[in-house]
């Protein structure tokens, strides 16, 4: 019986995709093994395809982007 890992982090499940996907797992695949770790836990198999994109296309990175939008309300004088 494998041992299913709880609450992962999303850059250790991207990492998990680029590796796979470096060695020319079809996402689909990559998305039934992680499945097999991960349980209820992981990404939809649309969400790994978009990755797989991503990595196609030169995307190196696993960790987030900074991105535009609404800022933080957590300040120095909150914490």
């Amino acid at each position: 019986m494998r041992k299913s890992i709880e609450n992962p982090a999303e850059c250790e499940m991207l990492s998990v995709i680029h590796l796979l996907n470096a060695k020319d797992v079809k996402a689909y695949e990559i998305h039934r093994q992680i499945s097999e770790v991960y349980d209820e836990n992981i990404m939809s198999e649309g969400m790994v395809r978009k990755w797989v994109r991503q990595f196609k296309d030169g995307r190196t990175n696993v960790h987030d982007e900074e991105r535009s939008g609404r800022p933080s309300v957590i300040t120095e004088d909150l914490v």
